[in-house]
């Protein structure tokens, strides 16, 4: 399997008050962000916690909710993992869409926030971050309906599907194997991409209530 799967251009969707900060520091995972604003030990440990509200930090940055992963629906789909630790996994993470649809998707959840979608080169941001890259097969935000099996090896990492698709996501969960045709949905990069104005190739402020539509 080669690069050439990939989409030339991937995209992250933020809130468009965050824009400043991330052009001064990159794209940071919740995570880091928790952990550069010095909260004290019981704020950080909501990185173990659905986030049923968004959370704004000291210096304005708002951090998106997970209302799509009550821990209730994601003890029914996670393979040897808690909900905790699954919120631990994802919340250490830059995530990117590679189908504008599915972004579209979760813009819609914010209705009428504004916000500001970042078209990525793929090919010049994997030269730079293919170590601390994972491609996923599924929606990693969204545990409810019917959702998929899931666990650490969701996340597989990028020179491993390469290699050989999503095998080890199949074997590790003991799931029916996804053929190699199957389409990535996300990428990820941990814990940050500081450098992200590298590999932008257009910027797109999406006024409230409004559809982003690739440049």
């Amino acid at each position: 399997m080669s690069q050439q799967r990939l989409p030339s251009i991937i995209y992250h969707i933020a809130e468009e008050g965050n824009w400043p900060f991330i052009q001064q520091y990159g794209l940071i995972s919740a995570q880091a962000l928790l952990e550069q604003a010095g909260l004290p030990v019981q704020k950080r440990s909501l990185l173990e916690q659905q986030r049923t509200e968004s959370l704004t930090l000291p210096r304005g940055i708002r951090i998106r909710d997970q209302k799509p992963m009550p821990p209730t629906a994601l003890e029914r789909c996670l393979h040897e993992m808690t909900p905790a630790q699954w919120y631990s996994l994802l919340n250490a993470r830059v995530f990117f869409w590679l189908d504008p649809e599915r972004l579209n998707r979760m813009r819609g959840a914010m209705k009428e926030r504004p916000q500001v979608v970042l078209s990525i080169d793929t090919e010049r941001l994997l030269a730079r971050y293919a170590e601390h890259a994972t491609l996923t097969p599924i929606n990693t935000g969204n545990a409810r309906r019917q959702p998929a099996r899931r666990g650490a090896a969701t996340f597989v990492p990028y020179t491993t599907w390469l290699q050989s698709g999503w095998l080890s996501e199949s074997q590790a969960l003991d799931t029916r194997p996804r053929p190699r045709s199957h389409q990535p949905v996300e990428l990820t990069i941990t814990p940050a991409v500081p450098d992200v104005l590298d590999f932008i190739t257009h910027i797109q402020h999406v006024p409230p209530l409004e559809r982003f539509v690739p440049h």
